[in-house]
């Protein structure tokens, strides 16, 4: 009987701790968050392989789109629907770096960080920012 009870408690610990690790992220989409408009609630996310990333549509018109060149190699186009709640699981470590289609240049970017992996770190550099999120981009990067 001890032993059975023994394992039940392990049992419970396990499923305990294994929920507690799970680093999961919410990010909302927003026209407004301060002074700031046309923003993702959360600038930089940092997170472990196998965790998700939720991008809740708080406000319409907003989408998210992975930057061509701004994700490590191997990972393929992720461009979600305007006004719709989106969602990706993150299985290679890496930066990901990605913004809304119509407010790009209002400097609505943002950046994952997968594994504390910044292998990439150099590409992330090199994309082509444009209007508003090119003066972004840089301090973002920096705090990486």
């Amino acid at each position: 009987m001890k032993i059975l009870k023994n394992l039940t408690v392990l049992i419970t610990l396990l499923f305990f701790a294994s929920n507690s690790f799970a680093a999961d992220e919410t990010i909302e989409m927003l026209n407004k968050l301060g002074k700031e408009s046309m923003v993702y609630s959360k600038k930089i996310v940092r997170i472990d392989v196998g965790d998700t990333v939720f991008w809740k549509s708080t406000n319409p018109g907003h989408n998210v789109e992975f930057i061509k060149g701004g994700v490590p190699l191997g990972v393929e186009k992720f461009k979600t629907k305007f006004s719709k709640d989106a969602e990706y699981t993150f299985t290679v470590p890496g930066i990901y770096a990605y913004w809304c289609t119509p407010h790009k240049s209002m400097g609505m970017i943002g950046f994952v960080v997968v594994g504390n992996d910044k292998s990439n770190l150099e590409d992330i550099k090199k994309i082509k920012y444009y209007s508003r999120s090119k003066k972004i981009a840089p301090e973002l990067i920096n705090s990486l």
